[in-house]
């Protein structure tokens, strides 16, 4: 779904369920891709990459922008 509304948003980690991930709370990261089963594939500012699946018990939370910052 490659013109899902929260492609390009940032990120926050607040959990992961892939125990051989590195990424720690906090991590920031952008959307990259959204597929048709739901997973957000995230590009993090670490190198990382990770297809987040909420069912599967990962969670984040989308970055509000701050006004200030532009």
């Amino acid at each position: 779904m490659r013109d899902h509304p929260d492609i390009g948003k940032r990120v926050e980690l607040i959990s992961c369920s892939d125990p051989y991930a590195k990424l720690k709370p906090g991590a920031l990261g952008t959307v990259t891709f959204v597929d048709a089963l739901g997973t957000v594939f995230v590009d993090f500012d670490d190198g990382s990459s990770l297809g987040m699946v909420e069912a599967a018990g990962d969670r984040f939370s989308i970055v509000k922008e701050d006004a200030g910052s532009r």
